[in-house]
């Protein structure tokens, strides 16, 4: 299961760089060459750049490639070492469920009000459920890595 949902989140991030790009390619060449940039864009960049960051975050936390500072895991015997990592997934995996919980919350809350974005009125409530679901991911990821080690 978890390699299907990791291949579906690398290909959905992939669209999103290329739809990234596309986008920016277009609004770069339609305002410098025919001083007509692409409507929407700064607004679709936000959106496209959100989605990719939290649809990445599943692929780190499986990779086990998040930022770690381990100053004192080098400097303290292994068997420390290993707990004080150890400690700091779970922390981390933690976080994430709380993240969870609170994107949930503000999506619903967007989904009520029907907040919308400014100038091409994109909803902002699927952004954010996909925030909590990835965030909820993420944090399944993190506390497996946990397990195997």
């Amino acid at each position: 299961m978890m390699r299907i949902i990791t291949g579906g989140l690398e290909i959905f991030s992939g669209l999103l760089l290329v739809a990234l790009m596309l986008v920016t390619g277009i609004d770069v060449v339609g305002r410098y060459l025919f001083d007509a940039p692409l409507p929407g864009a700064f607004e679709t960049t936000e959106l496209l750049l959100g989605a990719l960051v939290f649809a990445a975050l599943p692929l780190v936390s499986r990779a086990g490639s998040h930022v770690e500072v381990d100053l004192l895991a080098t400097v303290l015997p292994e068997r420390i070492g290993t707990y004080l990592l150890w400690l700091a997934s779970v922390v981390a995996a933690g976080v994430l469920l709380v993240f969870a919980w609170r994107l949930l919350e503000l999506g619903l809350q967007q989904a009520e009000a029907g907040t919308r974005s400014i100038s091409l009125h994109i909803p902002f409530a699927p952004f954010a459920i996909f925030g909590a679901i990835t965030c909820l991911v993420a944090a399944v990821f993190g506390f497996a890595r946990v397990a195997r080690r």
